[in-house]
Parts: C-alpha cells; sequence; structure tokens
C-alpha cells in the first residue's frame, strides 16, 4: 500500500508507524486499518505488512502516572 497524504504517512518499518492515517476502522472488532497497511488492535498488538507481530505493549495512563513528592 503507499499513503498518498501529503506529506506521506510513516511506513510500516519506520519507528513512529502507527502515526499513519485510519483506513478503516472496526471498533466493534477490535481493530483498525493503517494507509501503510499496518493493522492495529485495540489491545495494542500489530500487524505488520510483512505478516509479523507486535504484541501488545500497554503501559500506565499516564493521568495515573504521579510524581513523589
Amino acid at each position: 500500500m503507499l499513503c498518498q497524504h501529503q506529506p506521506s504517512c510513516p511506513s510500516a518499518a519506520d519507528s513512529d508507524h502507527e502515526a499513519a492515517r485510519i483506513l478503516a476502522s472496526h471498533p466493534e472488532q477490535g481493530w483498525s486499518l493503517l494507509c501503510n497497511g499496518v493493522i492495529v488492535f485495540e489491545d495494542t498488538g500489530e500487524l505488520l505488512p510483512d505478516c509479523s507481530v507486535i504484541e501488545p505493549h500497554r503501559g500506565p495512563a499516564p493521568h495515573v502516572l504521579v510524581k513523589a513528592a
């Protein structure tokens, strides 16, 4: 898939590939297709166009991170 946006979205090989625009969203099924061919899942897992998998990588929500006094 080639991105037609200007400026172009990051490719699937780029470290910021999740920043690509959404082409198709299926929240009822828990996934979205990005214009670079990456499928992102609601659990933060990803399927790349070359069929490699990125395991879910959730971290603590920013609003619960509290600095020690």
